[in-house]
């Protein structure tokens, strides 16, 4: 029990640092550098902590850059940290010779989400080259793809039917109609899947072929790097060499004219040959201010496939897909409809959401509960909440149902009155924040009892009256809306 109360503590301390972190550095290079990091074991006698990064390249980029920050972040935090230390995470150490223009490893793997060998998963047949351009533009420093981030493990609606389709049609082994394909969605709602997505199913069917993911920023920096050290003319042939070239993020190269020439030029070279391009961004190319006309005639020449935020059903089925994951942990129907319908400002914090609600359940021993969700999500739940207003919800039961609104605070006990008054109390609880005494007082100065009461005889009207779901199901929708 100390062990698992080290390790919350650990998470606890590393949440904060973290969160600080990417409001110094910025969203992007938080995201990049600073979001892989592991925590590993910490030493009490030495003071020594261990963190991890998936390759050799992440860990020597942010041991370089960000150890001191890092160190200090942690010593303030927990005095009893001495030393940081920042390292390939174990089992992950590319093999020899797997580097970027060796005759040994022209066509193997070198995967920054798992080793380069994996055996029955989603690489399946292990056979392509994956990465950056290596800070000279001759080595291959291995910026791969995340094994979970597969076709298998993205769920589709109506919200990303569309690009979902398209995706697998770029990865496919016939030739797409369209190309490029350019994903557009906000942060979170799936687009920088369905790349890693396309990058393995392409392996899976093309077992030689050469893969290049990056983000535009990447990008840039790899290009300048090569200007800088004379090495462009290996830069561009490396590039050009890659059979699908996958590049995140592109609103980021807005404003660089030298590397958006030369993505220009690349793209036209890949799309001569039939290569496959791919290129995701949270807005249209149109909106792409700062970039050349050409280029984004380039960008917006193939298919724009927009990717919607996720709605009601797709969240559900989302959660009940990850719950997979974490078999035999029980979650309660409840939780997941209060997650769904709270957290959907995107995916990524709603599954982010998910996960941290059960490794607390599942590091301290408690059942995952209603009560639960609500005590330890409250960051996410209150950023995600728009504030509806109990006034708000009672006008709007009292139109659904068609009774006077001085009902809701009225002693009348009528069946007419009493179930929309329940139903109201209900909704009250169930998206906002207040606390069972606080509603009861907007309904009339009701005891919390009786509101507990309401409550519970609605989630269990729910499940055994269709025609109340129904009721509850749409004026959710008209409240959310």
């Amino acid at each position: 029990m100390r062990e698992e109360q080290e390790a919350l503590d650990l998470a606890a301390d590393w949440a904060d640092i973290s969160q600080g972190l990417r409001k110094d550095l910025g969203q992007q290079l938080h995201q990049q550098w600073i979001k892989p990091i592991q925590l590993g074991s910490f030493c009490k006698d030495d003071g020594t902590l261990e963190l991890y990064l998936p390759t050799e390249f992440s860990a020597s980029w942010v041991s370089d850059r960000f150890a001191d920050r890092l160190s200090l972040a942690w010593k303030i935090a927990r005095p009893d940290v001495r030393n940081v230390r920042i390292s390939v995470l174990p089992g992950r150490r590319a093999p020899q010779g797997l580097r970027f223009g060796s005759p040994e490893g022209g066509r193997r793997a070198a995967n920054d989400g798992a080793p380069a060998s994996l055996p029955g998963d989603a690489l399946g047949m292990g056979a392509a080259e994956l990465g950056g351009l290596g800070a000279n533009g001759l080595g291959m420093a291995s910026i791969g793809l995340d094994p979970s981030l597969t076709f298998t493990t993205f769920v589709t609606g109506s919200a990303n039917v569309l690009a979902s389709n398209a995706a697998q049609r770029m990865a496919a082994t016939e030739t797409p109609q369209f190309a490029p394909l350019y994903l557009k969605a906000a942060t979170g709602q799936g687009k920088t899947h369905l790349l890693h997505a396309i990058g393995h199913a392409y392996l899976s069917a093309h077992p030689r072929a050469r893969i290049f993911y990056c983000s535009a920023e990447r990008f840039m920096v790899e290009f300048v790097q090569a200007l800088r050290q004379n090495q462009t003319i290996e830069f561009k042939a490396r590039l050009r060499g890659f059979d699908l070239l996958l590049v995140d993020d592109i609103q980021f190269i807005i404003g660089k004219a030298s590397a958006q020439e030369e993505l220009l030029y690349t793209i036209d070279a890949l799309l001569a040959e039939g290569k496959r391009l791919v290129f995701a961004a949270d807005r249209a190319p149109q909106a792409l201010d700062g970039v050349e006309q050409r280029l984004l005639s380039r960008l917006s020449m193939g298919l724009v496939a927009d990717i919607q935020p996720a709605d009601i059903e797709l969240r559900r089925s989302i959660l009940e897909h990850r719950l997979q994951r974490f078999s035999p942990t029980h979650v309660p129907a409840d939780v997941i409809e209060f997650l769904a319908r709270t957290i959907n400002r995107n995916v990524r914090e709603l599954v982010g959401g998910l996960n941290k609600l059960i490794a607390y359940a599942q590091l301290t021993g408690q059942a995952v509960s209603l009560q639960l969700a609500e005590e330890q999500l409250t960051d996410i739940l209150s950023a995600n909440r728009r504030r509806i207003t109990i006034d708000e919800i009672q006008r709007t039961v009292c139109q659904f149902y068609r009774v006077d609104r001085t009902e809701m605070a009225s002693k009348r006990r009528a069946r007419a009155v009493v179930r929309p008054r329940q139903v109201a109390m209900y909704l009250a609880k169930v998206l906002t924040p207040r606390s069972y005494p606080e509603i009861g007082r907007k309904f009339g100065g009701r005891d919390h009892s009786t509101v507990i009461h309401a409550v519970r005889l609605i989630e269990d009207l729910r499940t055994r009256d269709a025609d109340m779901d129904g009721d509850v199901r749409s004026l959710l929708r008209q409240l959310e809306s």
